[in-house]
């Protein structure tokens, strides 16, 4: 009989993961699909494609690789009610878990940020990568997610 209960609480447990999988999976790719949105809607321009990946998502945080022409970089966002919000760009020091902390992340959860773009960049062409870390510096955005008044350095040190 005991057998018989732990075999039916099992298959209860197998069950409902089974069931939510495809939720989790799909928030995970909609995290994903909301932040591309949101860069391509602040900075795809016909002239300059904006190309975003790799998107590591880590519960309310994130962290996005993008390219535009022959520049790119790092964005870290939050997301925010339920929204994702743009929180900073930055080059190689997002690989970073002390940069991430700094950022106000915890240890834990910016280790785990940190270690997850670094896997995933792993898949990508090494050119790419190599845009990601031509953007000097950190850009913090205002608190609507906005990027920086006119005057700030970025993308490879230049004034924008």
């Amino acid at each position: 009989m005991k057998g018989l209960r732990e075999n039916f609480l099992a298959a209860a447990i197998f069950a409902v993961v089974a069931c939510f999988a495809p939720f989790c999976a799909e928030s995970s790719d909609g995290d994903a699909a909301a932040i591309r949105g949101l860069l391509m809607h602040q900075f795809d321009k016909p002239e300059a494609r904006l190309v975003v990946e790799p998107v590591v998502v880590r519960g309310s945080r994130a962290i996005a690789g993008w390219v535009q022409a022959e520049r790119g970089g790092r964005a870290l966002l939050r997301r925010d009610r339920g929204k994702w919000k743009l929180v900073a760009c930055a080059g190689d020091a997002f690989k970073e878990a002390a940069e991430l902390q700094k950022a106000g992340i915890a240890r834990a959860q910016a280790r785990e940020l940190a270690r997850a773009l670094v896997a995933a960049e792993k898949n990508l062409p090494a050119d790419q990568v190599r845009k990601f870390s031509l953007f000097d510096g950190v850009v913090r955005m205002d608190e609507s997610g906005a990027h920086p008044q006119p005057g700030h350095t970025g993308h490879g040190g230049k004034a924008h």
